[in-house]
């Protein structure tokens, strides 16, 4: 899950949720007694302590690591390649068991695979993956799934070379012409390329600092993209781009300059109109232009007003919005006539509720579809236009029910996706008339899975402040006995509104087959619970989050399901911020602590405008430029609260050219641990100096950095054995 929630929409393309094999991250181990000791003679590396004043309102604080944050300086690589070679020494001795369990991951899952194809237009798209190849094919067929294969995307090609690769397309509405975007460092600046797919010929222009969002005009020949401020990495440029022309002279038709706001465009699911979005925690702002007439200049949907959120499409002769206005904590949907925007023209379709937490919508030429929260659980609501509504049924303790590719309006099928702890993913098309449901796919887990072997649960902890309970899910191979002698593995989130869903990955079995019980724990700062869920969590409630995550662990141990001594903890990115933060509330709960890309200096990072993402969530966290803001951040900011104290076994990763939570939070956090804590505990630093936010690209890579950390759990536990 990225920092911001925001750049994780930064982009729409037919292709979004096509591949077939999704690498999901969770884990941890069985029984078993101490880990290895370190090898004779193998010390961490000690950073070099140079004192910088940091001060602000009055108040100084001394950062001895502040040097960190110098990438190019040759020092600071030595350091974090020291690092490196200190964790591979320490786990050096888990080489055949991480081979081991490389082997059961990549054993469960179809290296070879197809993902269902999605009409739109002409033409069937799907990916594909092939045994031995790292990246995807994206193909198409014309006019029916018997026809020839025509691969318009060989991404295994294009990443010839590079130790960091990722790509993806954008095809035009009649399918001749075809952008793609291209990352090679991880930062997430692309290179966007235009090829014609009928003669083949890729054109020689390439559009350089590019976010990656991207989208065709119907004219077929004229292409919108974003671009990236080159310092904060902010989306805040919209250019128009005509086939075959020197990038130099595309044309700026949009800029965003309010600091606190990025900006993307895409198209209305009726293809009718384009629409350039800017967006803030607070507030959205649209504009949007008749797609077939890319030339044109793009008329204002509704001025910014600060707290007021909503996305907007179109069908018919009205704009469909959905919106909090006028109190609409958990959303509502109204319409207005295209030709008159202004809120007096709206009417209701679907009003507030308090209880039930709108998420999105899908509009058809018969029927509107919601997507909602309720009980803490998705849902998918059914209307026919001026009739009846009908839920899907699920039956679940917990799940997720999705929205999955609906390019199509004229049609009475929905394409849903659904996975629980237990289940994986399922593909379905739904015939909203008939009510008929039919399985299209289903993920095989290679191997001989039997969800029937495995147990799901929900309960709810109490939070401290008697104000809430929180829900958990749980799995766990059926016949645990709850004596408190299991391992367990608690991951959380906990920020942005994100929900963490409880959804299936096969990677897990390897630490669920030794023993061990996996939770989410669906805390203050995510949107589980509607949006209040996500506001009791954020800003000067932020402690709730970590509190709640706490709390939830204390249940779990008084409950029987772990203890002290087997439970570990996960999160990353702003979920390592909650890591951070629990380490240093309660570092006796935790056996260890996995903390992927943490943001850990909170008060630093959100001082300093240039930081990627920094003016962008004053919102989210607090400015600390405010002293009220200051002082709270500073409270529980987890590189800032360190002490001289023991704390639990931690394995801390990062990436060199990571956009969103830069290296050096990580890398300092490290440092100053090194320096202050008072325990024997292992505390390894894994740095990827090739790659950024989401780890290594390509299959296998993310299969080995899988294996790592599940052998640095399992190692703890000293339980290197096969699953039972």
């Amino acid at each position: 899950m990225p920092r911001a929630k925001a750049l994780c929409r930064d982009r729409f393309s037919l292709f979004a949720g096509l591949l077939a094999v999704s690498i999901q991250t969770a884990g941890c181990a069985a029984d078993g007694g101490e880990p290895s000791p370190a090898p004779a003679g193998v010390t961490p590396p000690v950073a070099r302590v140079i004192p910088e004043q940091l001060e602000t309102h009055g108040h100084t604080r001394i950062d001895n690591y502040y040097w960190l944050n110098q990438r190019d300086n040759p020092e600071v690589i030595a350091y974090l390649e020291a690092e490196n070679d200190y964790t591979d020494a320490l786990m050096a001795h888990t080489e055949d068991f991480q081979a081991e369990l490389f082997d059961e991951i990549k054993g469960r899952i179809k290296q070879t695979d197809l993902s269902v194809p999605v009409k739109e237009g002409d033409f069937f798209y799907y990916t594909r993956t092939e045994d031995g190849r790292d990246y995807p094919l994206y193909a198409r067929k014309r006019g029916s799934l018997d026809a020839d294969e025509e691969i318009i995307l060989d991404v295994n090609a294009l990443a010839e070379g590079h130790d960091f690769f990722a790509a993806f397309p954008e095809v035009s509405s009649t399918g001749d012409m075809m952008a793609w975007a291209e990352d090679t460092r991880g930062r997430r600046i692309y290179t966007i390329r235009i090829r014609n797919l009928d003669t083949g010929e890729t054109y020689p222009e390439a559009i350089e600092g590019a976010s990656g969002n991207m989208v065709w005009a119907e004219d077929n020949r004229t292409l919108f993209y974003t671009k990236r401020d080159p310092g904060t990495l902010r989306s805040y440029q919209i250019y128009r781009h005509r086939v075959g022309t020197d990038p130099a002279d595309d044309v700026l038709v949009y800029q965003e300059d309010d600091e606190e706001f990025s900006s993307r465009v895409r198209k209305t699911k009726s293809k009718r109109y384009l629409v350039i979005s800017s967006s803030h925690t607070l507030m959205d702002e649209h504009r949007f232009l008749d797609a077939t007439d890319p030339e044109g200049e793009f008329t204002l949907f509704l001025p910014r007003e600060r707290g007021h959120e909503h996305r907007i499409d179109h069908f018919g002769d009205h704009f469909y919005i959905r919106t909090n206005l006028d109190g609409a904590e958990n959303f509502k949907l109204m319409r207005t006539p295209v030709g008159r925007t202004a809120t007096d023209n709206w009417e209701t379709v679907v009003p507030h509720r308090g209880d039930v937490f709108l998420q999105g919508f899908e509009l058809f030429r018969n029927h509107l579809v919601l997507s909602e929260r309720a009980g803490g659980l998705t849902r998918l609501s059914v209307r026919a236009w001026g009739g009846d509504e009908h839920q899907i049924a699920f039956d679940e303790p917990a799940y997720l029910a999705s929205l999955s590719a609906n390019p199509e309006l004229d049609t009475d099928v929905l394409r849903f996706s659904y996975t629980s702890l237990s289940a994986p993913r399922a593909l379905y098309d739904y015939d909203m008339s008939t009510r008929e449901r039919t399985l299209l796919k289903e993920d095989e887990v290679l191997g001989g899975y039997d969800r029937t072997e495995y147990t799901v649960e929900r309960l709810h902890a109490p939070a401290r402040d008697g104000a809430v309970e929180i829900p958990v899910s749980l799995v766990y191979r059926s016949g645990l006995e709850k004596d408190g002698d299991n391992p367990l593995l608690l991951y959380a989130y906990g920020s942005y509104g994100s929900s963490m869903e409880p959804t299936f990955s096969s990677t897990r079995l390897s630490l669920i087959d030794r023993g061990f019980v996996y939770a989410i724990a669906h805390i203050r700062g995510g949107q589980e619970l509607g949006r209040a869920w996500y506001e009791d969590g954020k800003m000067f409630n932020k402690k709730n989050t970590f509190t709640d995550y706490v709390d939830v662990a204390d249940f779990l141990v008084a409950e029987g399901y772990t203890s002290p001594d087997k439970l570990f903890a996960r999160g990353g990115s702003a979920g390592g911020l909650l890591m951070g933060a629990v380490v240093n509330m309660r570092p006796e709960l935790f056996r260890g602590v996995i903390a992927h890309v943490p943001f850990v200096d909170v008060v630093t990072t959100m001082l300093d405008e240039s930081i990627p993402l920094t003016s962008f969530e004053w919102d989210e966290w607090g400015d600390p430029r405010e002293l009220e803001s200051y002082r709270y951040m500073l409270s529980y900011s987890p590189y800032d609260q360190l002490e001289a104290k023991d704390y639990p076994n931690l394995l801390v990763t990062t990436g060199l050219h990571d956009s969103q939570v830069q290296y050096w939070e990580p890398a300092k956090w490290v440092a100053k641990l090194r320096a202050t804590k008072t325990d024997e505990n292992r505390l390894l630093l894994k740095t990827h100096m090739d790659a950024g936010h989401g780890g290594g690209s390509g299959r296998d890579r993310q299969y080995e950095e899988l294996a790592f950390e599940f052998a640095f759990l399992l190692e703890l536990l000293g339980d290197t054995a096969s699953p039972r």
